[in-house]
């Protein structure tokens, strides 16, 4: 064996490879279970997920387990020299709990990614309405009806006329949607920071509207015979997309999560004034 090849794996301890895989999985039989009280397709999807999951499992363990290699440091103690300043520990250090993210992307990237998709779903609706029914206030006043429980009163050619109340109505259950989910967007994409598109743009819309098709029967029958699905899921689709990009493009900031509770609460205590700027008297 060559000695700079031992030199070498004496640095470094080889692991089993890190995979999601299993994660995937196991929602997915929960949502196959999950779907013999609800729907099918929530069955179905579930499935799809748990196929996707077993094969990249499966992938880094057959025939033979995928490792990677974690290099060694050599811990050196010091001893902790007496001080009359209170030492606070850095996320991880000496074992300190860490809650992750440590980063996330500010309210307002989430809010401006909501609204700039909820145009782009809202584009999308009224091209659907001009080319199905020949009127873009026929998804307006759909969805403005949806909201009011109205919907099952509400004649074909009412659907397609134009309506103030009904524009009213549609315009602040879509911004109000949209914002939401903007905002959930702007917390949950630092858990996926290497394909936050792909989480953003495609599997959260396949899998909520994936969720509304199968509970729409039982939520609101009447909506669910109007919807046509092919351009709903397009939509989502088209939010999704528009919404993680821009989310996606602004920068993080750190969370306060590590922080004492008195820094975030912007109380003055001993022993946190020299972490806003202040020597703190001798003693």
């Amino acid at each position: 064996m060559n000695p700079n090849d031992q030199q070498t794996n004496d640095k470094v301890i080889q692991v089993p490879a890190s995979n999601g895989g299993a994660l995937v999985a196991a929602f997915g039989l929960t949502m196959v279970f999950a779907g013999l009280l609800t729907h099918v397709m929530v069955s179905i999807l579930g499935a799809t997920a748990l196929l996707a999951g077993l094969i990249v499992w499966f992938r880094e363990v057959l025939p033979h387990e995928a490792h990677e290699a974690i290099a060694l440091e050599k811990e050196e103690l010091a001893v902790a020299q007496p001080t009359p300043k209170v030492r606070h520990l850095a996320v991880g250090e000496l074992g300190h709990r860490a809650r992750l993210p440590l980063q996330i992307y500010p309210y307002s990237a989430g809010v401006q990614g909501g609204l700039v998709g909820g145009v782009a779903m809202a584009v999308l609706a009224m091209l659907y309405g001009l080319i199905g029914h020949r009127s873009i206030w026929y998804p307006i006043n759909l969805l403005a009806a949806a909201g009011s429980a109205q919907i099952s009163a509400m004649s074909y050619n009412q659907l397609l006329e134009f309506s103030a109340t009904g524009l009213l109505l549609a315009t602040i259950i879509h911004v109000a949607g949209t914002v939401l989910v903007g905002l959930l967007y702007g917390v949950t994409l630092p858990m996926f920071p290497r394909r936050p598109i792909l989480l953003g743009g495609i599997l959260a819309p396949l899998f909520w509207s994936g969720i509304l098709y199968a509970e729409m029967g039982i939520i609101n029958p009447a909506l669910q015979a109007r919807i046509d699905w092919k351009w709903f899921i397009a939509s989502q689709f088209a939010f999704g997309l528009v919404a993680g990009f821009v989310v996606a493009r602004h920068e993080r900031v750190s969370t306060m999560q590590h922080l004492p509770f008195a820094v975030r609460a912007g109380i003055e205590a001993p022993g946190i004034s020299g972490e806003k700027g202040r020597e703190e008297p001798g003693p």
